[in-house]
């Protein structure tokens, strides 16, 4: 029985909970400066705990998963980060830097995990699967600025806690309805391939993964440029904050409603493929977008965002089929690293790029680096770039028997 899209919904709405938690803090860590009394640096601290929390905690979840169980590890993900969440309002303002890193641990485990099972539920229309959970989680990004703007208008800073536990509380709730998964290897915790950097450390090397890995790294480096340095180039064309947030918000929009679409059309031709197009989509457009402006501005940066969230959704949908049986949740959540890494370091480097070479060398060094990705996913063998040629990692017991 084919599972219900459902099924992708509410893995996305857990996927919504880190997207919306991350986010509705950070844009009003202005906010909490002005009321503590701490500058920029601290602003810059404040984001990189959930971040760094993520790096470390979602291979280490990812691979706990795949022996105590996914649906049990996402539930204590959930778990952790409304506790934490629940926690900054009666602790001291000032310890906000831990209960960041906290919130970033349980977010790191129902991000893998979420992201893990779509692939466990799903042998078949995985990539629309993949397009729904991307869309719902991805709406997290463009709902919470103006969600928590309004909280913090209305009320205080620390009031955001509170909504982003409810919200996790939610999401717990609905998950619980979730069928327990079925994998076609179970793994204990005392197996012989045991539970251990070094095995993380073997997930990440994986020959055939190594090249999507470093697609994934380059494609956060394209979300660093269209939501943190097209509103700078757009800025000083002239135009005021509204408009430039308009056409942010349009990016968006097309970044998010592709995603389901590009998943389907992935069901439908090689994922492979559909991640070329995007790359090349992404990366010519962000070469051409700094030396335009108007519509034409507007419509680069739509086929940028277009781009971007085709290769978001469609790489996770071949990091998934080509994880090696058992180790589905090792595997995203070191996929899920690498896009932290990629969120973490792309608007660094492209700052720093910036500052020195100025901004439109910032745009273009960003778009050969999305060329040169493109060399490389051309030049894989097809046997091996391709999910076709591996199949799924998690098959029912009907399907293996079809393909033996």
């Amino acid at each position: 029985m084919k599972p219900s899209l459902a099924i992708a919904a509410i893995l996305g709405f857990v996927g919504f909970v880190t997207s919306f938690g991350a986010h509705v803090v950070a844009v009003n860590l202005p906010s909490y400066a002005k009321e503590v009394g701490v500058g920029l640096a601290m602003i810059g601290v404040l984001i990189a705990a959930y971040d760094l929390a993520e790096i470390v905690a979602k291979p280490l979840f990812g691979a706990l998963a795949d022996r105590a169980g996914m649906k049990r590890t996402m539930l204590v993900g959930i778990a952790v980060f409304v506790l934490a969440s629940l926690l900054y309002p009666f602790v001291d303002p000032r310890l906000l830097v831990v209960v960041r890193f906290l919130q970033g641990v349980g977010a790191a485990a129902l991000s893998a995990v979420s992201l893990a099972l779509v692939g466990v539920y799903f042998a078949e229309n995985r990539g629309r699967a993949f397009g729904i959970y991307n869309a719902i989680k991805g709406a997290g990004y463009v709902v919470s600025p103006v969600i928590g703007g309004a909280i913090v208008l209305q009320s205080s800073f620390a009031a955001i806690f509170y909504a982003t536990a409810a919200v996790g509380v939610l999401a717990f709730l609905i998950s619980t309805m979730l069928p327990d998964p079925q994998t076609s290897e179970q793994l204990s915790l005392d197996d012989d391939d045991d539970f251990s950097l070094r095995s993380l450390w073997q997930v990440a090397r994986q020959p055939d993964l190594l090249t999507w890995y470093l697609v994934i790294v380059v494609n956060m480096f394209f979300v660093g440029i269209l939501f943190g340095f097209l509103p700078v180039y757009i800025s000083s064309l002239g135009y005021t904050p509204l408009e430039s947030g308009i056409v942010i918000s349009v990016v968006a929009l097309a970044y998010l409603l592709v995603q389901p679409v590009a998943g389907w059309v992935a069901d439908v031709i090689e994922a492979a493929t559909t991640i070329k197009i995007g790359l090349v989509l992404s990366a010519l457009s962000v070469i051409a977008a700094p030396f335009t402006q108007g519509n034409s501005l507007l419509a680069l940066s739509i086929v940028a965002g277009i781009g971007v969230g085709t290769v978001w959704t469609n790489s996770d949908l071949l990091v998934s089929r080509l994880a090696k049986e058992g180790r589905l949740g090792a595997t995203m959540g070191v996929a899920g690293s690498f896009k932290e890494f990629g969120d973490m370091v792309g608007p660094l480097l492209i700052g720093a790029l910036s500052q020195l070479l100025g901004l439109t060398f910032g745009f273009v060094i960003c778009g050969v680096l999305g060329l040169l990705s493109l060399v490389l996913v051309f030049g894989r063998h097809e046997k091996r770039a391709t999910a076709d040629s591996i199949g799924p990692s998690y098959t029912s017991d009907e399907d293996r028997k079809m393909n033996g």
